[in-house]
């Protein structure tokens, strides 16, 4: 089977250098051999550690798309739209089958390429676009086929993972575990997308559609990223018995299909609670198998190109799964489910001034929005009435709407000098 790869960057380096190395084994377990034949990047000159003389290489991709004879184009570019995009449909027009590891572009198109792979009579397989070299796409596609899904939540972005699993051991601030992060080469010098909650969404949009069979919908994603959270709110969620974790979580509900990416507090008895550093896990619930548990690397060379070759072994072997398990036709359009509706716990940090009748004050705001208070947390007093104190909330189960409310009535009032810091609380 003959393969042209667009894009040598970590990913597609990583994946010349696997079917080079492994390419008896591949052989072996494929039938047939894996023949890389042509190569697509702008640099020339520029040293991927890997051997590339022996290709046909092209600067312009959707060129090695025209005129390589390959039976399958590997996408490794990136981008949600642009070349990317061009050069997979390009591949479709030509009877080609696509290989990609592009979690953005699946996440704005993925139901328009899908029908467009389907229209063709090809394959269009993402293993790689989501959380690396662990098999979740396979895992809910085929593993779990058997099965109604109802909900699959997990850490799916591992450099805002290894900011807050840093921030807990240091007790540093975002601001300076985040500078670490990317001299270490943790975090892109633009980390926007990761711990802004993009890179996550993205992902979990992919994962609602595998899940429900349904159209992508990425713009209903609810997303809210990692920046506001403190060292003392990661200590106070430890006392709680909790961990804070940026999750995406997706489910069916009475109003839609919910899809959320923000910071949770987890309890610490929740495996995934203790999923540090760069790692990422997801967890999927079927009707049959009941909860199911992935964790590994979600990125990187070595995991992303295994998911890369996973695909690549699939369509050698004749294996040609529907792209988001349905036939693309038959993806259903399922409404969103507002936010606002929204169900659950909340933790609330809130910095008042240190005098009596304060608490009483937030107690009665809350109360009005018909919201229960089940815990408070206050450390010590301060030097003098009228000085700032943290305050610690947690409340019992509430609509979305009511806490938002709520949150503005006790922004309010006088004797709070700061915004409220809210962090919802996620039963797993």
């Amino acid at each position: 089977m003959k393969i042209a790869v667009a894009g040598l960057g970590t990913v597609g380096a990583g994946t010349v250098k696997l079917l080079r190395q492994n390419a008896d084994l591949l052989a072996q377990r494929c039938g047939r051999r894996l023949e890389l034949m042509a190569v697509s990047a702008r640099d020339r000159a520029r040293d991927r550690g890997v051997d590339l003389k022996d290709l046909s290489w092209y600067d312009d991709p959707v060129r090695m798309v025209a005129e390589a004879d390959a039976d399958v184009v590997v996408e490794l570019i990136g981008g949600s739209d642009g070349v990317a995009k061009t050069l997979i449909e390009a591949a479709f027009a030509r009877g080609r089958h696509v290989v990609t590891a592009n979690k953005a572009l699946l996440a704005v198109h993925g139901t328009a390429l899908a029908r467009a792979a389907e229209a063709a009579g090809v394959a269009l397989a993402f293993e790689a676009a989501v959380a690396g070299g662990i098999p979740i796409i396979k895992a809910l596609r085929e593993g779990l086929a058997g099965n109604r899904v109802n909900r699959v939540y997990g850490i799916l972005n591992g450099t805002s993972n290894y900011i807050l699993t840093n921030m807990r051991e240091s007790g540093r601030e975002f601001a300076e575990v985040l500078a670490e992060a990317q001299e270490r080469g943790y975090a892109e010098a633009d980390s926007d997308l990761d711990v802004d909650g993009i890179d996550a969404a993205h992902k979990l949009a992919i994962l609602t559609s595998v899940a429900f069979g349904c159209e992508v919908m990425f713009d209903d994603v609810y997303v809210e990223g990692i920046r506001h959270v403190s060292p003392l709110d990661i200590e106070y969620a430890e006392e709680l018995g909790y961990r804070i974790k940026l999750l995406g979580s997706t489910r069916l509900t009475e109003h839609g299909v919910e899809q959320r990416v923000h910071p949770c507090m987890v309890s610490l008895e929740a495996p995934i609670a203790h999923v540090e550093g760069v790692l990422n896990a997801v967890a999927a619930a079927g009707d049959f198998a009941g909860d199911t548990f992935y964790e590994g690397r979600g990125a990187g060379a070595g995991p992303t190109a295994s998911a890369v070759v996973a695909d690549l072994v699939d369509i050698a072997r004749g294996r040609q799964i529907r792209t988001f398990a349905v036939p693309a036709t038959e993806l259903k359009k399922i409404p969103a489910a507002p936010m606002e509706r929204h169900w659950g716990a909340y933790y609330i940090r809130l910095m008042v001034v240190d005098r009596p009748g304060v608490i009483a004050d937030v107690a009665a705001t809350l109360r009005d929005d018909q919201i229960s208070m089940a815990s408070m947390l206050q450390r010590g007093r301060a030097p003098n009435e009228d000085e700032a104190v943290s305050v610690v909330l947690v409340t019992h189960e509430c609509e979305e709407a009511a806490m938002m409310h709520a949150l503005a009535g006790i922004k309010r009032l006088d004797t709070v000098l700061e915004p409220p810091r809210m962090i919802r609380i996620e039963p797993l």
